[in-house]
């Protein structure tokens, strides 16, 4: 008798689109956007971010292989929020304004939705 694996998603603190800033791993320091959430596994992919070679052997017959460079994602609690205004990294709050629940970066006070 086997269990079926339980799907947990994890709660994120970040979304698609976001401007964040690595503060943990080899591309420390890299700041940049938020291509594609992963809330199963917590992880984000960044463009430009943690790059890897791929090398694909050729698929038909006359092809040749080739070496393929793709992002490959990081896990959520390596990116922190960045302010491109003020340059400074920041954890998320939430507050309502008109009626709205809304992303409030705590340092800065700058609305992100």
């Amino acid at each position: 008798m086997t269990k079926a694996k339980e799907v947990v998603r994890h709660v994120m603190h970040v979304k698609k689109g976001d401007t964040v800033k690595v503060i943990a791993g080899k591309d420390k320091g890299f700041i940049g956007e938020i291509d594609q959430i992963f809330p199963k596994t917590s992880k984000v992919l960044i463009k430009g971010v943690n790059m890897q070679t791929k090398h694909q052997k050729p698929q038909g017959e006359g092809e040749s292989g080739q070496i393929v460079v793709r992002e490959a994602p990081i896990h959520s609690s390596n990116v922190m929020h960045y302010s491109t205004k003020e340059q400074k990294v920041s954890r998320i709050g939430f507050e309502v304004k008109d009626g709205k629940k809304v992303r409030v970066l705590k340092k800065t006070g700058e609305v992100i939705d």
